[in-house]
């Protein structure tokens, strides 16, 4: 089943459970929201196996990145009770389950085997050892790149690249008169967006958000350097417009081989070397890039997890759905039927030990990138707080989500490097006095 069948076949079954409940059978109906990358929709394509055996139907709100992110907090913030089932974060899950707005899983069954997810995923999931979120997939960030454009150029990929390689390979893979852009990265605005990807460069080039006082840090020379490299690497050889790309345009964009290089989610691996990649027999992975000295690299943690709000009614069919989704047999119904290339990726433990997914091309380099990624060390000076891509405080959504557009207006040059940076250092600072954290 090709990612496009999986489209249809989900938005078959959305529309055939949607207000079914009672009225066919079914003992219920829960409510997910989910964010609209690859493998949740593939997920949904196979939900009527859990319709099947449990007799609960699902109704799913599938929304973009940064809608899903509004929508849920608002939701869980306000005790609205739209959903059943959240898809969320390791941003949101330890915040969310300090202040008691989800349902602890701490009684998930023997057979499930909690002790099997990724120690880095359990952990960035859970509030004082309680797991408040299971992971559908964990991810890290590396490059991707075409094998063919830099053989072409004569050139050969290292397995821990520089940021000063990939300017050099962007450089001699661009080619305009074919619409190849050396490389394409994320500018689109949101924290979780273009915010994510400019947090890890700035890590890559010794640039922290904050000193260990909360003072913020745009003002130093780190941030100059990172983001005016991202500026000029990109409106060198990246594509027109790419403020406003995030991860799905992208990944468009490689798909249809319009990209040399693209640094980004680990996750998008069976995407664009699947059914629906011009390109996918010509396709290698390397680690994310740092810049040279600097001993960090551009790699984030991250994983889509899924949550039950404490407003639910129906906690005990939403976990059902939980063990059903984030299962090995999940993992194992989506190799028998579309090969093991294109399971979730990064959750357990288990699959990292099978044979049949050690041959996957990118299974190692996914490995590794999770594994280099240290959340509670993100950056090369001190920081008071832990996270890679973010920042665990509840302030974080807010204020990174105003800077990534500031940010994001530079690179449409709608204002200049110097002033993005400067606003973000104003937007920071009042954050974090606003907030009594100096």
């Amino acid at each position: 089943m090709s990612l496009k069948s999986t489209l249809r076949a989900a938005t078959a079954l959305s529309l055939i459970t949607a207000g079914s409940a009672f009225a066919d059978g079914h003992s219920a109906t829960i409510t997910i929201a989910t964010v609209n990358n690859g493998d949740m929709i593939r997920m949904q394509g196979y939900t009527d196996q859990f319709t099947e055996e449990t007799g609960i139907a699902v109704e799913w709100v599938t929304l973009e990145e940064n809608v899903l992110r509004q929508r849920v907090t608002t939701d869980i913030t306000t005790n609205g009770g739209q959903f059943d089932i959240m898809t969320i974060g390791m941003y949101e899950a330890p915040i969310w389950g300090s202040n008691d707005w989800l349902v602890p899983l701490d009684d998930l069954s023997a057979e499930y085997d909690v002790d099997d997810i990724l120690p880095a995923m359990r952990a960035g999931l859970s509030y004082n050892g309680t797991l408040y979120a299971a992971p559908f997939y964990g991810e890290s960030s590396m490059v991707m790149y075409r094998t063919d454009l830099m053989e072409e150029a004569g050139l050969e990929m290292p397995a821990a690249p520089t940021w000063q390689f990939i300017r050099e390979a962007a450089a001699a893979m661009d080619d305009p008169e074919n619409d190849i852009n050396g490389i394409c990265l994320r500018g689109k605005a949101g924290w979780g967006e273009g915010g994510a990807f400019i947090t890890v460069t700035g890590n890559s080039f010794g640039a922290r958000w904050f000193d260990e006082d909360w003072n913020a840090q745009f003002d130093q020379p780190e941030w100059a350097e990172a983001l005016n490299f991202y500026v000029n690497l990109m409106n060198d050889y990246g594509p027109e417009g790419y403020a406003t790309n995030g991860f799905n345009e992208n990944l468009s964009l490689f798909n249809q081989g319009k990209c040399g290089m693209w640094i980004d989610a680990t996750v998008a691996a069976s995407f664009v070397t699947g059914d629906d990649s011009t390109v996918a027999d010509s396709v290698g992975f390397a680690l994310a890039p740092n810049s040279e000295g600097v001993d960090k690299r551009a790699n984030w943690l991250w994983a889509w997890a899924l949550a039950i709000p404490a407003g639910t009614q129906q906690a005990d069919e939403a976990k059902q759905f939980i063990e059903w989704a984030t299962s090995k047999d999940y993992i194992e119904l989506v190799a028998e039927n579309e090969g093991w290339a294109n399971v979730p990726p990064g959750a357990r433990t288990s699959l990292y030990e099978t044979p049949e997914y050690q041959a996957v091309p990118f299974a190692q380099m996914t490995l590794d990138s999770i594994n280099a990624a240290d959340p509670n060390n993100p950056t090369v000076d001190p920081v008071p707080y832990t996270g890679i891509q973010f920042a665990a405080i509840p302030e974080w959504a807010g204020m990174a989500t105003e800077v990534s557009q500031e940010f994001s207006a530079a690179y449409a040059g709608q204002q200049t490097v110097e002033e993005a940076l400067a606003n973000a250092q104003a937007i920071a600072n009042e954050t974090m006095e606003a907030a009594g954290y100096r």
